[in-house]
């Protein structure tokens, strides 16, 4: 059986990696897809670990030979996901989880039908940009093209499967653990109940 792949997408300083970070230490099973990116790391990041990092030339050439499920210009970084993370363990069962912007989030129905999008929501608007604010790495107007672009995913985010505010990161964690949890019952007992109608097809 074919793995599933969950998503989350959020904008910037929603809290995305902190509560991926908690999810990834929760008993769910699950892999875990690492993009690429053509920015440089920043702080305690690491090759392989949050992101595999490449030279713009190397991403383009990536991007033009097709082996990005989705990727997306942010600001003046690229990121982008290959079908070669995702694809090579979910043949052999395994539920991937995958963080990704929510300018690539759109591209991702139509190449995993299946797969589940969670939009991460701040609590508002005020509390982001005073997250923005209190990590010190941006100059104002870097901010402010930030709080213009969340605003236009939040704006845009009703089409997801499932929104989660992460006003609390237990809450959070337990929410999007509970959706994986009933996505998994759900999906299975679908192929149960079709597999017991039609058993020759399978």
């Amino acid at each position: 059986m074919k793995g599933r792949l969950f998503v989350i997408s959020a904008p910037s300083g929603a809290g995305k990696s902190t509560v991926i970070g908690a999810l990834r230490k929760r008993a769910l099973n699950l892999g875990y897809s690492v993009s690429h990116t053509s920015r440089r790391p920043r702080g305690s990041e690491s090759e392989g670990k949050e992101y595999h990092f490449v030279d713009r030339e190397t991403f383009e050439r990536m991007a033009s030979q097709g082996e990005f499920v989705e990727w997306a210009r942010v600001y003046d970084d690229l990121y982008g996901t290959s079908f070669s993370a995702l694809d090579e363990q979910m043949e052999s069962g395994v539920d991937m989880l995958l963080d990704i912007d929510p300018q690539g989030a759109k591209n991702i129905k139509s190449n995993y039908v299946d797969s589940v999008l969670i939009f991460l929501l701040p609590p508002s608007l005020e509390i982001l940009e005073r997250r923005l604010k209190g990590r010190g790495t941006d100059a104002e107007e870097v901010i402010e093209r930030r709080m213009k672009k969340a605003s236009d995913s939040i704006r845009d985010c009703l089409w997801y499967d499932y929104l989660v505010i992460n006003d609390e990161l237990e809450k959070a964690v337990k929410e999007i653990s509970s959706i994986i949890i009933s996505e998994r019952c759900r999906s299975g007992h679908r192929r149960d109940k079709i597999k017991r109608l039609f058993p020759l097809l399978f």
